[in-house]
Order: structure tokens, then C-alpha cells, then sequence
């Protein structure tokens, strides 16, 4: 074997030595330094720091010292501020205003090599989620206030929009914030379930609701959690990703400024669904390399487990269901490739109307591929791949993380819903359009 040949399906085809029309020298180089920052810095430890269920803070700050996090955010990057606060390149290959939907795509996948959700999404998630609405929405004054801080990493923020009662179903959100009989505050009531990263964050984007019943009461909140008055928080031992830091917060009498308020009140549903477009995404990116490292570590596998006098992979059924999860998986990596590609081309506003159903059509179709690349893996990997330690243990622990790929992020039947309701409506919007007007004989 030629040296630093790949294991098939380890690797997307561009990195394999095919050619792809995608990537640009910078791409390419951003794609070596993160590789070898990412590996250095988190995967070596990721399936340790996984066993114990938490990440060292120093990685975080390590990160977070490197600029390491701002990949997380939805391309373009907000230069403006980046330059503002010192930060004028990623890693010195890539400077803030050349950054694109690629960049963030490499990043995403090599962040995901080590297999586990759990120790990138305890760095990335609230950083990706949280952030986003106070750059688009919030006031000046909150701008000012929050994001030095939040965009340097010297504090740490999460997402809170699902609820016990409340999870895909976002416009039925019960957590209500009422205004103080002075005006200046809001005293939020509630609880919040299944926080990706809330137990050691100090602030949190929260979904509350200021008005009445449905998507119009809603609104967009900045909350304090950690140590202030009200805030419960306690983490919840999930199946996998639990190095991510899933928590419960309950909120009893906690008074936020009203000042806080990230928008405008009754805006809450438009900024949420807005927000969700970037996370799908980059959910699909990292859970199809989960995909690819369960699959090449099955085809490693089989290349060298005898069984019945040869090794597995002499053996046509085992090629033959090899091969059916290789051709689901390289299929969903080249949509998500095209699809990033059109991040690059498109406005915002216009990527949000053509591309939002098919950002959750893609995130749905990630978890059904790594749910089929997982479940061969361990059917491979026999008896090992059903141990929780020893040479099946990744095979094992991505199969275990195959509902944290389903349900976060909007659950797989709403996601799957959600696009062709999307997609009819831009049809049927579009082709309006073209329809005579009443009377009359012409186009």
C-alpha cells in the first residue's frame, strides 16, 4: 500500500486524491492546519475525554486563544467586529473577510473525525447557536455589551429553545417572561431541557414568551445562568454526546434586563427559524463524518477478522453491505458539498428562502445515512462492536449517537415535513407569478 493511502470511505474524495471543483488553494490549506490543529488539541483525547464525560476547561480556552471558535459561525463572518477585537485571520492561512461556507465545512468535518459528537459540540455548539441572533438582531447596546466578551470566548453561552413540553414544536414554547411592574425587567418562568453546553455557560439566547399563545408571543431573550439568582441547572446523562453537556435549567423568578431583549418583542419564531438554518447544516456535515468513521472503521476491520478461513472481507455479503452504505454515504457527502458551494453564491436572505427546506431535508437524510453506516458497522464488528471498550468501542459509542443525530436540531418526521412544505411553498409562490390577472388575456 502506497504510503498514507486512506482506508476506503475514510476520507471525502478530495482528500483522497480525486479532483473536485469546490475547493480553492486557501481551502485547501485551511484544510492542513485545521487538520493538525483540531488533532493536536482535541481528537487525540476525544474518546478519553468522552469516557469521562467532560472536556478540561484549558481545551475550551485553548480554542478559544487560537480563534479556533469563530469557524463556528455562519459564514461570512462578522468581520466588523472580528477586526475590532484583534482577530484578522483563522489559524494565519485564512483572513476574516475571505472566509466562506467551504472554510466552515472543512471545519465542521474535521472536527467530527474522531466519530464522537460530544467533545467538538462541547466546544462548538453555543458558539454556533447563540451568537448568531445577537449579531443579526440584537441592539447596539447589547452588541456592546456581550459580544467582546462572547466572540473572544472569556465567556461561554448556549442555545435554550426546547422545553419538556416543547421540543420540534417550538411555537408552543411555555417559558413565559413577563415585565416587571417597573418596566426595566423581565421575570422569566420556566424550564428549558436538553441544553446542549448550558452547564457551564454564563449567558444563554433563550426563547421566552413575552406574549400571547403561537409563534407571534414569542421572543428572543439573553438570560444569565451560571450563579444568578433563579437559574437551577443540572445535567442530564443522555445515551451519547454526553461530553457535550446536556442540561436542565429551570428558571424561577429570574429577573433579566430589559435591555436583554435580543430583536424585537413577537419576533422570536422569524429569529429562531432564521438561526436553525446554519445549525442544520452543520449538523449534516459533522454527523456524515460520523458516518464515514464508522464505515471505514468497519472496512478496517473486515480486511483483517478471519472468520470461517478468511478474513470478512473476502466474504460477498459483507462487501455487499459495505457497499450499500458507501454509495448512501459519498451520495449525502456530494449534496453536502454542492450545497455548501451554494451557501457561497447566495445572499443570506435569498439562501434562507431556497435553501432552508433542503437544510432540513439534508439534516434529516444525515441521520438516516449514519443510522444505516453505524448499524453495519457494529453488525461487522460482531460481538466487539456491541462492547462498550476494546477495538469495537467507536463503532459502538457512533451507534449510540445515532438519536442525538435524529432528534436535536428539529426531529427527523418534522424535518422531513418541514422541507416539502417549504419547497411547495416557494413553487407555489414563484408560479403565482405567472398567472393571468383576473380579465385579462395576457401573461
Amino acid at each position: 500500500m502506497a504510503p498514507n493511502t486512506p482506508i476506503p470511505f475514510s476520507e471525502p474524495p478530495y482528500l483522497a486524491g480525486l479532483p473536485s471543483p469546490y475547493y480553492s488553494p486557501s481551502h485547501l490549506k485551511w484544510q492542513k492546519v485545521c487538520r493538525a490543529f483540531v488533532e493536536e488539541n482535541l481528537l487525540k483525547n476525544a474518546m478519553e475525554w468522552e469516557r469521562q464525560e467532560t472536556l478540561p476547561p484549558e481545551v475550551f480556552q485553548k480554542f478559544a486563544a487560537a480563534n479556533m471558535l469563530t469557524p463556528s459561525l455562519p459564514a461570512p463572518l462578522p468581520v466588523k467586529w472580528l477586526k475590532r477585537l484583534g482577530v484578522h485571520d483563522i489559524l494565519g492561512v485564512v483572513k476574516v473577510e475571505d472566509w466562506d461556507y467551504i472554510h466552515t465545512a472543512i471545519f465542521c468535518d474535521e472536527m467530527a473525525r474522531s466519530g464522537l459528537a460530544g467533545p467538538s459540540g462541547s466546544l462548538t455548539v453555543g458558539f454556533a447557536t447563540a451568537i448568531p441572533p445577537i449579531i443579526s438582531f440584537g441592539s447596539k447596546e447589547l452588541q456592546e455589551r456581550f459580544l467582546p466578551d462572547l466572540l473572544l470566548g472569556k465567556k461561554r453561552t448556549c442555545i435554550a429553545i426546547t422545553e419538556p413540553e416543547a421540543g420540534s414544536d417550538v411555537a408552543n414554547i411555555q417559558t413565559t417572561a413577563t415585565k416587571s411592574k417597573d418596566g426595566k425587567h423581565y421575570i422569566v418562568n420556566g424550564t428549558k431541557k436538553w441544553i446542549t453546553n448550558g452547564i457551564w455557560s454564563n449567558l444563554c439566547t433563550m426563547a421566552v414568551r413575552t406574549g400571547g399563545p403561537g409563534p407571534a408571543g414569542l421572543s428572543l431573550l439573553l438570560v444569565p445562568l451560571l450563579d444568578y439568582p433563579g437559574v437551577t441547572m443540572r445535567r442530564l446523562k443522555v445515551g451519547g454526546q454526553i461530553s457535550g453537556g446536556t442540561t436542565f435549567i429551570e428558571l424561577d423568578d429570574v429577573r433579566v434586563p430589559v435591555a436583554n431583549l435580543i430583536g424585537q418583542e413577537g419576533m422570536g419564531m422569524k429569529y429562531i427559524m432564521t438561526n436553525f438554518n446554519h445549525e442544520r447544516l452543520t449538523i449534516a456535515i459533522g454527523v456524515t463524518r460520523q458516518s464515514r468513521v464508522a464505515l471505514a472503521a468497519a472496512v478496517e476491520y473486515c480486511l483483517k477478522r478471519e472468520a470461517f478461513g478468511k478474513v470478512l472481507m473476502e466474504q460477498p455479503v459483507v462487501r455487499h453491505r459495505l457497499a450499500k452504505c458507501g454509495a448512501i454515504l459519498e451520495s449525502q457527502w456530494a449534496w453536502i458539498e454542492q450545497f455548501v458551494y451554494q451557501m457561497t453564491k447566495l445572499k443570506k436572505e435569498e439562501a434562507d428562502v431556497e435553501l432552508g427546506g433542503l437544510t432540513a431535508l439534508a439534516k434529516a437524510q444525515a441521520g438516516v445515512v449514519l443510522d444505516e453506516c453505524a448499524r453495519c458497522a457494529v453488525l461487522l464488528f460482531g460481538g466487539n462492536g456491541y462492547t462498550r471498550t476494546g477495538q469495537g468501542e467507536i463503532a459502538e459509542k457512533i451507534y449510540r449517537e445515532v438519536p442525538g443525530a435524529r432528534i436535536p436540531g428539529g426531529s427527523e418526521d418534522v424535518m422531513l415535513d418541514l422541507a416539502v412544505r417549504q419547497l411547495v411553498k416557494n413553487y407555489q409562490s414563484k408560479t403565482k407569478i405567472l398567472e393571468r390577472p383576473k380579465g385579462s388575456s395576457k401573461l
